[in-house]
């Protein structure tokens, strides 16, 4: 049982941190994910130093004496936080999380990058305590940003290294940047508009269908932590200090989650300069004052927010000769040259095609959210003869996905092969991503304009009488349950979703692997065959990428074709140390018997010069 104090030790650390950021003037419904990406940045600071290990150690005792400090502190009656009291949305949170949590425990990694890069580089940096070198290669992408990495890695530090830990850290992270959402709320005792945010963050899931979370991938990481910077932004902006370090903090972190997080960052900046310009003590100012204050805030949280990825473009430029995905505007000039204007037309037809595509999830989402805001807008305009915002909410989502989809296009001609760009690989992955957001943005307007449009705007006015007519009533009791039980309803589809693909995933290459062997934990340049009867598998390295990452070797190797002679098979058979079969392979059990007059089915054996012998699983 030393999960259970490790994650004991884990959580006072959390705790601990989270009293201390509530202190500096943190929203409660912040505090949680700002703990979270403070952390991410101090130990991305102890890794590109060579001390990751020890940092992790550092920072979760440092936030473990923090806690006994406010502790003592609350016993001789000093510094105790106010406490504004649980809403339904807390028990929804927790409750449902829980079970997410519970389910995820016993999830296993099955999507392809998580074997090609996610899940091997917190396997790496667990098991050898520094970031990877040049000559680590079996971290293949090592242009790719290390945050989440980091995150999870100290989570599973403490709490024991599995796939399940890997996945129920990953979404205390995206659990974390979904309250956020709350601190919009103008009135949080209202049902109707708490489970309208309630029902969204589930209904988000269902443009992550693609990936779910099941998975390390950060498409969904993306999004929702955009949605943590933007509430900062709102809730700050009387507190000019906190927002510019909110901001700070929010886009270094997502550009040290993945590159292609640019975009996101470009809309928290450029909601953050607006509000910078629109916030009423710089209203007062006259504009050479009120222009160099804005631009000064402004320009100088860039800076620091640029940082921590200039650290890392840095690293990469220095430590790896050649990477994978790196930025490079000499590498883009050079792909777009090959392409020619007769590749990009094709490309530009193609994605035309996905973009009107009715049957496609991300288009049907960008109709969906144009169709309630719209909706809501003359509902709330005509109705309640109310002016709102989200005719002007409509238009900035609208812009988003335009801009989104000439990124993502920029991204198919620029630096993705064509043989990929043309199928548009992973196009319902990345623009799920925006839905997400628009979703949440959406969302927030509304349930904000929702509660303006209240008969009565007192607050503690709001009783059982506080109705215009019993008709309203009605119909505030009424959609109140209908946003409770959908939200419910949804939250349980995307646990049972994942549970029913937990099942399907049975059969797969990776558990069928954990029946045969034990997962390998010191990284090796074994020399591992990994036997697989299925060409797709190891034709898009697969086999390959998943026998690296379990076995914990760089020289890992999927092979399906053993059609050739005796001598050849031995000779094939004689290059590796060890041979894993976790899927009756007809043809090389036939050569297995020809060669070495052996009956080798399946199993994890270790390659001797007179045959196989079995190892221990």
């Amino acid at each position: 049982m030393t999960w259970v104090l490790g994650l004991g030790v884990y959580s006072l650390g959390v705790l601990g941190y989270n009293a201390t950021v509530r202190r500096l003037g943190v929203s409660p419904y912040l505090s949680w994910i700002t703990v979270f990406l403070v952390q991410i940045i101090l130990l991305y600071g102890f890794a590109m130093v060579g001390w990751l290990t020890p940092g992790i150690w550092v920072i979760t005792l440092v936030g473990v004496a923090l806690l006994l400090y406010w502790w003592l502190l609350g016993f001789w009656g000093k510094g105790t936080l106010p406490f504004e009291g649980l809403h339904l949305f807390d028990g929804w949170m927790v409750g449902l999380g829980l079970v997410m949590v519970q389910v995820l425990g016993h999830s296993p990694l099955v999507h392809y990058d998580n074997f090609s890069h996610w899940a091997v580089m917190v396997k790496f940096l667990t098991f050898t305590g520094h970031l990877p070198g040049a000559h680590d290669t079996i971290i293949s992408f090592t242009s790719y940003p290390p945050a989440t990495a980091l995150f999870i890695t100290q989570f599973v530090h403490w709490v024991g290294f599995s796939e399940g830990a890997m996945l129920i850290a990953q979404f205390l992270l995206i659990w974390a940047a979904s309250y956020s959402v709350f601190a919009v709320l103008r009135d949080r005792t209202r049902a109707l508009t708490s489970f309208l945010l309630c029902l969204t963050i589930a209904v988000s899931y269902v443009f992550n269908i693609n990936i779910r979370l099941n998975n390390l991938l950060v498409d969904y990481v993306l999004p929702i932590l955009t949605v943590a910077g933007l509430v900062g932004v709102y809730v700050y902006r009387q507190k000019p200090g906190l927002q510019c370090g909110h901001v700070a903090l929010v886009g270094a972190v997502l550009l040290l989650v993945k590159n292609s997080a640019t975009f996101f960052v470009v809309v928290l900046a450029s909601y953050f300069l607006g509000m910078l310009w629109t916030t009423r003590p710089q209203l007062v100012q006259r504009w050479p004052r009120r222009w160099a204050s804005v631009w000064g805030r402004f320009t100088g949280t860039l800076v620091v927010l640029a940082l921590p990825f200039l650290w890392w473009e840095w690293h990469v430029t220095h430590t790896f000769t050649v990477s994978k995905h790196e930025i490079s505007a000499a590498a883009y000039r050079q792909q777009l040259q090959h392409e020619g204007n007769g590749t990009v037309l094709k490309l530009g037809h193609q994605f035309l095609k996905q973009v009107v595509n009715g049957q496609s999830l991300s288009t049907q989402g960008i109709l969906l959210i144009n169709g309630l805001l719209l909706g809501c807008y003359i509902l709330i305009r005509w109705r309640s003869h109310q002016k709102n915002p989200l005719l002007k909410t409509l238009v900035a989502v609208d812009v988003i996905f335009g801009l989104y989809y000439a990124s993502l296009f920029g991204m198919y001609v620029l630096s993705m092969p064509y043989a990929e760009a043309i199928r548009l690989d992973g196009f319902e992955r990345y623009m799920g991503s925006t839905v997400i957001l628009a979703l949440f943005i959406g969302a927030m307007v509304l349930s904000r304009t929702i509660d303006y449009a209240f008969y009565e705007q007192e607050f503690a006015k709001r009783d059982l009488r506080a109705f215009r007519s019993i008709v309203t009533k009605n119909a505030y009791q009424m959609g109140s349950f209908l946003m409770i039980f959908f939200a419910i309803i949804m939250m349980y589809s995307e646990i049972n979703g994942t549970k029913f693909t937990n099942q399907m995933n049975r059969g797969t290459l990776p558990v069928q692997l954990a029946q045969i062997a034990s997962p390998s934990t010191q990284l090796t340049h074994r020399r591992v065959l990994l036997v697989d009867p299925h060409p797709g598998d190891v034709d898009s390295y697969y086999a390959g990428f998943l026998a690296n990452y379990y076995f914990f070797t760089n020289h890992g190797v999927g092979q399906e074709n053993f059609m050739e002679s005796p001598a050849q098979f031995k000779q094939n058979v004689q290059r590796y140390q060890y041979i894993a079969i976790p899927e009756y392979h007809h043809t090389f059990t036939v050569m297995m018997r020809k060669t070495y007059h052996q009956e080798i089915r399946t199993g994890w054996f270790k390659v001797t010069p007179t045959g196989l012998v079995p190892q221990k699983s």
